[in-house]
């Protein structure tokens, strides 16, 4: 043995102690194997803690090449899920035809190893090349003691997920070229977070649209929340297919400007819809898990939702525009305490449009139990009159129409100001705001009805001394009150806004929410623990109406 190495037995089992002068730290591992007889004992060392430089180096080039070889059993071995990685791996082989694998680590940064593989893809004697960069993590085994490698689906391939697996094939679906509502051509490359709604039009409508398939090697996502299988994501064309043209209701400078607007604050959505046609202009998202919670988030939405409470209000006989709602410091509904925002000054003799514009939620609160309103009033005004929270909404993809359960106690006045069990997303939002101004619900889309025959969900709207009031009571928000600064310099036009802020369980930070209109425009965004409702959400939704209005 060398220097330093001693061995020692301890109740039969040989151990190995590593040391210089006297002994080391070890641990004893005991194997005992038989075959129903008397069984024999063997011993192995079973290393502990984060793997040091050379087992990642020589955990990952285990990896790597048997990964190169197509020994997907192999290479699965040095994972810490052999089961999941042996059955990606062998799709990678069989089911996406990639080989002649080439794999090349980079400079590893502890036990995390970047790589870049090189390889081809092959089908029906067509070929392509295929390059991408990924990274792995190489961590102690929990059970052998072993260096193994983390598994992640993203270890194939970094747009892999949990469920995913990778095909080459004729495509599902023909390609679309997705244009505008005047003709101009939406790319994923132009506009970033239109791709996994392109993907979805395409899966939707590419063969109504006209085109005809290609060969694509794509990502099989595991099916969708809603039951549904979600779209493939190509990652390389092999050959082509002929893509026919689907127009949709996009405004290219409008998606621009929202494109650019949610990349300044994290976790964020927003929506423009025409109010005068329900047509979306432009949907964004700027989120690390490539949700589209611009159209199925649900969140509570905060105090934005006093549009729908002051049209209940006022629909219901309980006040008007100009009518009493005194805005105390707290209120107080079953048995619970509510207040307001910290520094606003209490105002008895304060008005609906006065309580509005600075959001006071004591008064709302205060207003909810006159007669004639029940536990049901205010599901009844968000589902007859803005066409909310019955599940028909048939945008032409995947989306939530909000939720306003009937509840009773303390989350009937949660509710009114947003929070107890609402859910609203920007598209839900910016919607409620079209219908606030003109009177009438016309339910949002993104692809026209005529394409496909779907029926759109119908409400009857709202009176017309309801809606201008619920209008100039936003406008005097957007002058005024709490949406002031936002919507500054929003000049040559009708303009109106409500502002929100959500307070979620466990977060420190309230979710931002903002929601207002300039001429044709109806935006609302939503940016998750953002602050107030004008100081991410804000400046989000002015910068699309400044592009649209």
């Amino acid at each position: 043995m060398g220097k330093g190495v001693k061995t020692a037995v301890i109740g039969g089992v040989f151990a190995v102690m590593v040391g210089g002068a006297g002994y080391g730290v070890y641990n004893i591992v005991s194997a005992v194997s038989g075959d129903g007889g008397s069984g024999s004992s063997a011993a192995t060392t079973k290393k502990s803690g984060p793997p040091d430089e050379g087992e990642v180096e020589e955990t990952t080039k285990s990896f790597f090449a048997a990964w190169e070889k197509g020994e997907a059993s192999q290479a699965a071995s040095y994972t810490n899920n052999a089961e999941e990685a042996g059955a990606l791996l062998t799709a990678y082989g069989d089911d996406a035809r990639v080989g002649d694998v080439e794999i090349t680590p980079g400079t590893a940064a502890g036990t995390t190893v970047p790589f870049t593989v090189k390889a081809t893809v092959s089908f029906d004697g067509k070929s392509e090349a295929l390059s991408y960069k990924s990274e792995l993590t190489v961590v102690r085994g929990q059970t052998t003691g072993r260096a193994l490698v983390d598994w992640k689906p993203s270890v194939v391939h970094p747009d892999l997920k949990e469920g995913d697996t990778l095909v080459t094939g004729e495509s599902a679906q023909p390609p679309i070229e997705a244009v505008d509502r005047d003709g101009t051509v939406l790319t994923k490359e132009e506009y970033p977070s239109l791709g996994p709604i392109l993907d979805t039009l395409r899966q939707k409508y590419g063969e109504k649209a006209g085109g005809t398939p290609g060969v694509e090697l794509v990502i099989r996502h595991a099916e969708g929340a809603t039951g549904e299988p979600a779209a493939d994501t190509p990652l390389l064309t092999l050959a082509e297919g002929e893509p026919g043209k689907l127009r949709t209701t996009l405004s290219a400078g409008v998606q621009a400007a929202a494109e650019k607007a949610v990349q300044q604050y994290a976790e964020s959505s927003v929506v423009a819809v025409k109010p005068s046609t329900g047509e979306v202009l432009a949907v964004a998202n700027h989120r690390d898990d490539g949700f589209n919670a611009a159209f199925q988030g649900q969140v509570a939405p905060g105090s934005t939702m006093k549009i729908i409470t002051a049209a209940m209000l006022i629909d219901n006989g309980v006040t008007s525009m100009n009518g009493p709602a005194p805005c105390p410091s707290t209120a107080v509904m079953r048995s619970q305490t509510f207040k307001n925002i910290t520094g606003m000054k209490p105002n008895e003799g304060a008005s609906l449009a006065d309580s509005f514009l600075r959001s006071c939620n004591t008064a709302f609160i205060k207003l909810i139990d006159e007669e004639p309103l029940t536990d049901a009033s205010l599901t009844q005004e968000a589902q007859e009159r803005f066409g909310l929270g019955r599940d028909d909404w048939k945008t032409g993809i995947a989306s939530f129409d909000g939720s306003v359960p009937a509840v009773a106690g303390p989350d009937r006045a949660a509710n009114a100001i947003g929070q107890g069990q609402v859910q609203m997303n920007p598209l839900n939002m910016a919607s409620v705001t079209a219908t606030a101004i003109t009177g009438a619900f016309r339910q949002p889309y993104l692809v026209s009805p005529d394409l496909d025959g779907r029926q759109l969900a119908q409400a009857k709207g709202l009176p017309a001394g309801t809606a201008a009031q619920l209008k100039q009571m936003m406008r005097l928000t957007a002058t005024q009150g709490t949406a002031q600064e936002a919507m500054s310099g929003l000049g040559g036009g009708d303009i109106g806004a409500k502002t929100g802020s959500a307070e979620v369980d466990g977060n420190a930070t309230s979710d931002s929410w903002f929601t207002g209109f300039r001429n044709d425009v109806a935006a609302a965004a939503m940016a998750q623990q953002g602050g107030h409702g004008g100081d991410a959400a804000g400046p989000i939704v002015a910068a699309v109406l400044r592009a649209g209005g």
